[in-house]
């Protein structure tokens, strides 16, 4: 991988380590900075429906994509707002050094258009009329960037998937990249080449190998320049979750993919989880009736994990330091924005979002570290239970909550209620008025047999042992059977803005008092036009 602290049962060297707190120091040095930037959307005073809202077909004529292309990319000073100005509005509320999120009330003087014309991007004119497919290949030629728990898991995946080869491993830990690369060789396959030199070798990588896909495992930071580095050498880009944390990053993969006409995929494996493709062919069968509102999360304790002194250890609690908000949406939004048709039919308009204070993971250090311990002296500014409540343009419901710093059970919620009935998960179990006895629940696997999702029941014996109970094998299939097919991905560019950008905003709507802050339009009103999806190869209802 090309960032720290995702190899797997390698324990890390003390100069590693010494790296990994270097940048825990930047990141607290710069918690303005990051903060700003991340909350882009800024300052909009109040809500108000926008023009951005209006479909594609009722505006005006504007520039094609050709036109928007051949122009390059507006310099921060030529947009309506630059960072510069931005990050003296943050700093100058900001107190003591170090201080976090808690001096962003300078960001909050932005005027509504100021706070505009950050979320838009009115110069790449509309988004192209049909979502994107590039030319069929028999054989998909893959390059890794992070081989840690999750890219390793993924390797093994597409070690048993037809028509791939893995052509390139990146990792800034040498031996976890030759322990993968045996893996490969052990398969029977050529020995894939090697790019271990620094967390910035992936650039080397893009420019050098022949690839149709690079794929992104890395902590978060450098998912978006992976991607972007793929796109522009000409390749592919797929990510893990979430793509991106600052809105203007998500313009930025948004930008890229139509600019170099290359498919840029967030790796949401929960959408392929068994229930939530069930509860998707139920809601297309139109067994719950018109969908109205859904609730959602990822509600899992992590504490044990981000004090370890490897993998997510060694970057994920950095940002518990600097920001405050909803970190990680994808895994419980992603499945019911596709159960609600979001960017297929309707859009996320606005949200608001408030914080909890911060306690479990100070607790925690206090609690397994001796005094004078470093662990014990990291002040941490993330709130233990962010809970954020989005509204659709067509009226719908989203209720998502972030809960990783306390002590719980697993649960992503993933409740979907409709008109005639509703989906509750953990424990997963339906109720449809006219089939289920009067306010009793029904246990999922009375229905399972009727509506079980067309893929599982192609893929189930294919996906046994994978990681996540096989629904990580499945999303990889997926992506590698559009590849093949020359058909569009299951899910594309826009979904994997759409989803991650919900990071950035609700961390400004904390830092202003749970204000409203309006969701970007990242297809620039073709969501009323495109299709609604089926995913590839199994298309489901009505």
């Amino acid at each position: 991988m090309v960032a720290v602290g995702m190899a797997k049962a390698h324990e890390t060297a003390p100069c590693e380590r010494s790296r990994i707190w270097r940048r825990i120091a930047w990141l607290r040095q710069w918690g303005a900075r990051l903060a700003v930037l991340s909350l882009e959307p800024g300052g909009l005073t109040q809500h108000s429906t926008r023009a951005r809202r209006t479909p594609v077909a009722q505006t005006r004529a504007q520039p094609t994509m050709n036109d928007a292309h051949e122009r390059s990319r507006p310099s921060s000073s030529e947009r309506p707002l630059d960072r510069r100005h931005l990050l003296k509005l943050g700093a100058a509320g900001l107190g003591a050094a170090g201080a976090g999120l808690a001096g962003l009330g300078g960001a909050a003087r932005l005027s509504a258009q100021d706070g505009a014309g950050l979320q838009e991007r009115p110069d790449l004119g509309p988004a192209p009329e049909h979502l994107f497919a590039a030319d069929p290949m028999d054989v998909v030629r893959i390059g890794f960037v992070g081989v840690g728990l999750q890219g390793g898991s993924h390797v093994r995946n597409f070690l048993a998937i037809d028509g791939v080869e893995i052509v390139a491993i990146g990792d800034v830990n040498a031996a976890r990249a030759e322990e993968v690369a045996g893996w490969v060789e052990a398969d029977g396959r050529r020995r894939p080449a090697l790019y271990t030199r620094g967390e910035r070798d992936f650039e080397r990588m893009c420019a050098e190998e022949d690839l149709d896909l690079v794929f992104t495992a890395t902590p978060w930071e450098w998912h978006v320049p992976v991607c972007l580095a793929a796109m522009e050498n000409g390749k592919h880009a797929a990510t893990e979750v979430p793509a991106a944390y600052t809105v203007d990053d998500c313009w930025a993969l948004v930008e890229a993919a139509e600019k170099h006409r290359k498919h840029c995929v967030m790796m949401e494996n929960c959408n392929y989880d068994r229930p939530e493709m069930m509860v998707f062919n139920m809601a297309r069968q139109g067994l719950l009736g018109e969908i109205l509102h859904a609730e959602c999360g990822y509600l899992h304790d992590l504490r044990a994990i981000k004090f370890e002194d490897r993998d997510e250890g060694l970057w994920r609690r950095a940002h518990a330091q600097v920001r405050d908000g909803n970190f990680y949406p994808t895994h419980g939004l992603g499945p019911v924005a596709n159960v609600m048709d979001i960017n297929r039919g309707d859009q996320l308009d606005y949200l608001v979002s408030m914080s909890t204070p911060s306690r479990g993971l100070h607790d925690w250090a206090r609690a397994h570290y001796p005094e004078g311990h470093p662990k014990r002296a990291e002040r941490y500014v993330q709130g233990d239970v962010n809970t954020t409540m989005i509204r659709t343009v067509q009226g719908k419901t989203i209720y998502v909550s972030h809960d990783t710093n306390l002590p719980r059970p697993y649960s992503r919620i993933h409740m979907v209620q409709g008109t005639k009935g509703l989906f509750q998960g953990y424990p997963h179990r339906v109720y449809v008025e006219g089939m289920s006895e009067p306010h009793r629940w029904d246990d999922w696997m009375e229905r399972r047999d009727a509506y079980d999702h067309p893929i599982w029941r192609e893929l189930e014996e294919r996906s046994a042992g994978a990681g996540h109970g096989g629904m990580d094998y499945i999303e990889d299939y997926q992506l590698v059977r559009a590849l093949r097919e020359g058909r569009p991905t299951d899910m594309n560019v826009y979904d994997a803005a759409m989803l991650s950008v919900i990071c950035p905003l609700t961390e400004w709507s904390v830092a202003n008092r749970s204000r409203p802050v309006d969701v970007p339009d990242f297809t620039r009103g073709r969501w009323a036009q495109w299709p609604k999806l089926d995913f590839l190869g199994a298309a489901v209802g009505g």
